[in-house]
């Protein structure tokens, strides 16, 4: 897998990333996630098991990983992996965010699995944390989920917070959701600190079936920020794990695609991503290596405007898309 740039940041990625939203806690809402994790849940065999997916995507050639202090043990796992490997800061980008606080205590059946703090304190503790753990491998650090609603882009005091570690060498991003994604990009990318764009990157979920901030993120990437997909593969909807009647049709025309193309149903989804001009990472939320394996066939579908134009009916509108997400039970 070839390296590049992210943006305009001078971080080296490769176009295909891990994310570890699956790997780092017992409980997620991708479809059917506790059977890739064979209901095996204790933190010691989580963590040799996410080591193992961890080699398959070095193998594989990728070199960005995506963590969250809300992803369970995530950072956790990826910092004893990265020691026990021996790999150098400089062979290797890692994200990772802050906003949101685990708080299932490693049961999958928790009441409440995380809570959303935008305050300022929160970011300085977890900031904290997260450099105690990953050290010199965290090279980008974004607000998990900011939304318009919460404020946190007005927050003056986070603002400024944010361009002092800017300002020290880190790199600041945010990450969106929900169906106002463009409007909360496009605030975004008109605060500035120091005569410069706050935010370096973006990472949005983009999909087949959701396609709304597209354009945003295309303007996003003109004036330089780097773009990273999340959720490529809706949390599991874009698989061979959907059977829902109501996805049926949908899923059975990226089947024949697929067939098509002699691949995967993912391989073809997480393409579709690959394909956009403005797209640097597309992020595979692979809980297990089979999975890995298949999501980077990616990389070898060769895309046409045939594709674009037959797969563009997947579409749906964005309160139906997130309405459906906020659905999905987590297992």
């Amino acid at each position: 897998m070839k390296t590049k740039i992210l943006g305009e940041t001078g971080l080296v990625i490769t176009p295909i990333g891990l994310g570890l939203a699956a790997l780092g806690r017992p409980g997620y809402i991708t479809l059917k996630h506790a059977d890739d994790l064979d209901h095996v849940y204790s933190s010691e065999e989580m963590e040799q098991h996410v080591h193992t997916v961890l080699d398959a995507a070095w193998k594989a050639g990728i070199r960005y990983f995506d963590a969250a202090r809300s992803y369970g043990r995530a950072e956790a796992f990826l910092a004893s992996w990265l020691a026990k490997r021996q790999i150098s800061p400089r062979e290797v980008t890692v994200g990772s965010k802050w906003g949101y606080t685990y708080t299932a205590d490693w049961k999958v059946g928790a009441e409440v699995n995380e809570i959303k703090d935008h305050s300022l304190a929160q970011l300085r503790r977890q900031r904290r944390e997260s450099v105690e753990i990953l050290g010199r491998y965290l090279y980008l650090y974004q607000i998990h989920s900011a939304t318009l609603e919460s404020g946190v882009l007005e927050d003056q005091s986070i603002l400024d917070e944010l361009a002092n570690y800017q300002e020290q060498g880190l790199k600041i991003g945010l990450t969106l959701s929900g169906p106002k994604q463009s409007d909360t990009l496009y605030r975004a990318l008109k605060i500035t600190r120091r005569g410069r764009p706050l935010f370096d990157c973006v990472q949005a979920t983009w999909n087949l079936f959701e396609t709304s901030v597209g354009q945003a993120l295309m303007t996003a990437h003109q004036r330089g920020m780097g773009v990273l997909v999340k959720e490529a593969l809706a949390n599991g909807r874009l698989t061979d794990k959907n059977d829902d009647l109501a996805d049926s049709e949908k899923i059975e025309l990226l089947r024949e695609v697929a067939a098509e193309q002699l691949t995967t149903v993912d391989a073809i989804a997480l393409a579709a991503v690959l394909a956009q001009p403005w797209a640097d990472i597309v992020l595979s939320g692979a809980a297990t290596t089979a999975q890995l394996v298949s999501n980077v066939a990616a990389t070898s579908v060769v895309w046409n405007n045939n594709l674009q134009k037959r797969l563009a009916v997947m579409a749906e509108l964005p309160e139906d898309y997130w309405k459906k997400r906020s659905s999905l039970s987590w297992n």
